[in-house]
């Protein structure tokens, strides 16, 4: 599996991760009911994954699949993992925050994580608080890294400005070839700052996985030059080619689609290959 650099932190994670977001339905189960639905489906699916090279996992505390994760990645040597997880905008005051991470390493059973993200935004409190904690838990040993989710440039900037003793090292924003609005500003930024992008919904809820991609002129001429690839694994290459800052976490709660993904690397789509795309799924 392919690795590379995850932005400044000095750590090389696979170009491709696994994402642990499944429904809303499969949430409310969970965290009513503590049914996890396909639960043994997504373990062997995760478990494949780390198997055959993929170290980075993305969880959350609202996707109720922390525990989960933690099945996975038992007995496994913690220091080649990247598990980064989130909290919710509920939990964004300081202590709230400190509180919200302990829970979250009790569910992983780990006693740190890699990446701590703020889920989204909460314009309710001061980003200085939240970033205030954020720092106590790398200094503190809790996390590693920080990240955020689903912040415009400006609210990008202004967690950045926040930061007194550690830096930003990625944001999580929606990025596909059909949902292209980080290229307006937030890429480029991302680029010039060395900050990592966690693309999530890659394949766009599986319609670049199937006949979207398959109906364009693009996708026909991509596959009769390179033999066998699917719909999946183009998009998804074209996200790892479109920048060294992105990093695409389908994701992972089926063995086969996983397999599947594990071969979208290895390989790159040329120039040519990315302008045809390109026009294909314009901005």
């Amino acid at each position: 599996m392919e690795c590379r650099e995850f932005g400044k932190t000095g750590f090389r994670v696979s170009l491709i991760g696994m994402g642990t977001y499944y429904d809303p339905f499969w949430i409310v189960l969970a965290y009513l009911f503590g049914i996890r639905l396909h639960a043994k489906q997504s373990t062997l699916a995760l478990k494949l994954g780390l198997a055959s090279g993929l170290n980075l996992i993305d969880t959350a505390e609202i996707y109720q699949t922390e525990p989960l994760v933690a099945e996975v990645i038992k007995g496994r040597k913690r220091d080649e993992l990247f598990i980064a997880s989130k909290v919710w905008l509920n939990h964004l005051h300081y202590d709230a925050v400190l509180r919200a991470c302990d829970r979250s390493l009790r569910r992983l059973g780990t006693s740190y994580l890699d990446l701590y993200q703020i889920h989204v935004p909460n314009k309710g409190v001061p980003i200085k608080e939240t970033m205030r904690a954020m720092e106590k838990l790398v200094e503190d040993g809790k996390i590693r890294h920080i990240g955020i989710s689903n912040f415009s440039l400006k609210q990008m900037l202004d967690a950045e400005n926040a930061l007194s003793r550690h830096e930003l090292v990625s944001t999580q924003m929606h990025y596909n070839l059909l949902h292209r609005g980080i290229e307006r500003d937030i890429l480029d930024h991302c680029e010039a700052e060395n900050i990592a992008i966690l693309a999530y919904f890659p394949l766009a809820h599986g319609k670049l996985a199937g006949n979207k991609m398959r109906s364009t002129l693009a996708y026909r001429e991509i596959s009769s030059k390179h033999p066998g690839r699917t719909p999946s694994q183009v998009a998804l290459n074209w996200l790892c080619t479109k920048s060294e800052a992105v990093f695409p976490i389908p994701r992972g709660s089926n063995p086969q689609h996983v397999e599947e993904n594990l071969s979208a690397v290895g390989w790159n789509l040329d120039q040519s290959d990315m302008e045809l795309l390109n026009r294909a799924f314009p901005t």
